[in-house]
């Protein structure tokens, strides 16, 4: 069962919640984080990317990267900007985007459950992409970006959730620059966090990882080393229940047509698809069915009987597309390394697709139906993992709202 417990968060004062509050660090590079943070002193981008208070061209692994964070993270401290709270308690994090709303829970969760796959994973990490986050939590004794972890409904998580949401004044509402809403809730009643802790406890069997596989990972190798760290067991997470989330789709741009001339390569793919012209973008409306741009036109493929397996990784969108056009037609083994593909987020729409294409950059694209969150979980519990950029999630939790001290 998941083990979780309330925290003493350092976070901002009320008044400077919307300016400290800041995207992840994994979405910026340090020029867009630069910019983003130009003009405000209180963007917590000065502490996940603060080579952008260093000179241009620094090395964004060097340690003086790290120790310039340490150095900006206590200023925020010094000067009243952020706080601790004075006591372990829980928050409840809602998001609103586009007039859709979910909400998590905020706690820390159990490094222990993660070596013992309580909390269950769906993909590869990054030796390069661990380390760094590893040198930046040892440096600056903090965990700044959290975890995303879903799980089954829960029904007395829930009410607890919905009722203090209806019964507290938030302690944070804002609206980001981007449209997003960003509320929080301070679960301090002694009562409520107890419940809260035992339900886990007793109706939890797994919680699954969203979004930060590598700061999970992170988290957890700083525990090995700094193992007489009662913090450093724990790691800063928010959790959703499953019927709050919905995946974005996850798509794909491709240089080039592996020596095949357009209509060459229309006429392999009937192989394994039903083909249709299409005077629309193409979204695709259920699993099996793609959209492709290609020449100007878009085109509907819809997936014929029998070529795919119907095993959880089989049995993906990403592995047909995967296994049935990018290998089979356009000989792209490895989409981690190889440079002819490159993943276009749901969230840029369909009118990013044409234009990489469009441009000449790019040769063709192909639009896919999202994972579903029954499909994660599914992966996730046979011990397999996602081909690569499955999922998108969005909206983004902000960093800096609430930051876990080890």
């Amino acid at each position: 069962m998941a083990i979780i417990k309330p925290f003493q968060a350092l976070r901002p004062k009320q008044e400077l919640a919307d300016k400290v509050a800041s995207r992840p660090y994994d979405v910026l590079n340090s020029t867009e984080a630069k910019e983003e943070a130009k003009g405000n002193p209180y963007s917590f981008l000065h502490v996940t990317k603060a080579e952008i208070d260093l000179p241009e061209g620094t090395d964004i692994h060097n340690q003086s990267v790290y120790d310039q964070a340490g150095f900006n993270l206590t200023d925020l401290r010094q000067k009243g900007v952020l706080f601790a709270e004075d006591k372990p308690c829980y928050y409840i994090y809602r998001l609103i985007m586009d007039g859709r709303s979910q909400t998590g829970l905020v706690c820390v969760s159990s490094v222990q459950d993660y070596f013992d796959d309580v909390i269950k994973k769906h993909e590869f990490t990054r030796p390069e992409k661990e380390k760094d986050r590893i040198d930046h939590m040892k440096t600056i004794h903090a965990q700044t970006g959290n975890v995303f972890l879903a799980y089954n409904n829960v029904s007395e998580i829930d009410r607890i959730v919905d009722n203090w949401k209806t019964q507290h004044l938030p302690a944070y509402d804002f609206t980001a620059g981007d449209g997003i809403q960003h509320t929080v809730w301070i679960v301090n009643e002694d009562r409520a966090i107890a419940d809260i802790t035992r339900i886990f406890s007793e109706k939890v069997p797994a919680t699954y990882i969203a979004d930060g596989h590598h700061r999970a990972a992170s988290a957890a190798k700083v525990s090995r080393e700094l193992k007489n760290s009662s913090d450093a067991g724990y790691f800063l997470t928010t959790i959703f229940p499953a019927s709050e989330l919905a995946i974005l789709d996850y798509n794909r741009v491709v240089k080039d047509l592996n020596d095949h001339g357009s209509d060459d390569f229309i006429s392999a793919l009937q192989d394994d698809f039903m083909i249709t012209r299409s005077s629309e973008p193409v979204k695709p409306a259920h699993l099996h069915e793609f959209g492709m741009y290609l020449d100007k036109q878009w085109y509907i493929l819809t997936c014929r009987k029998d070529t795919f397996t119907t095993d959880p990784i089989g049995v993906l969108d990403v592995t047909i597309l995967s296994n049935n056009i990018l290998d089979k037609l356009l000989g792209i083994k490895d989409q981690r390394t190889d440079k002819r593909i490159d993943f276009v987020g749901g969230i840029r729409g369909l009118g990013e697709l044409e234009k990489r294409v469009d441009s000449g950059e790019m040769k063709v694209a192909f639009s896919l139906y999202p994972v579903t969150i029954q499909q994660l979980f599914d992966i996730a519990d046979s011990g397999n993992v996602m081909p690569p950029k499955s999922t998108w999630f969005e909206p983004k939790l902000r960093d800096g709202l609430l930051t876990h001290l080890i």
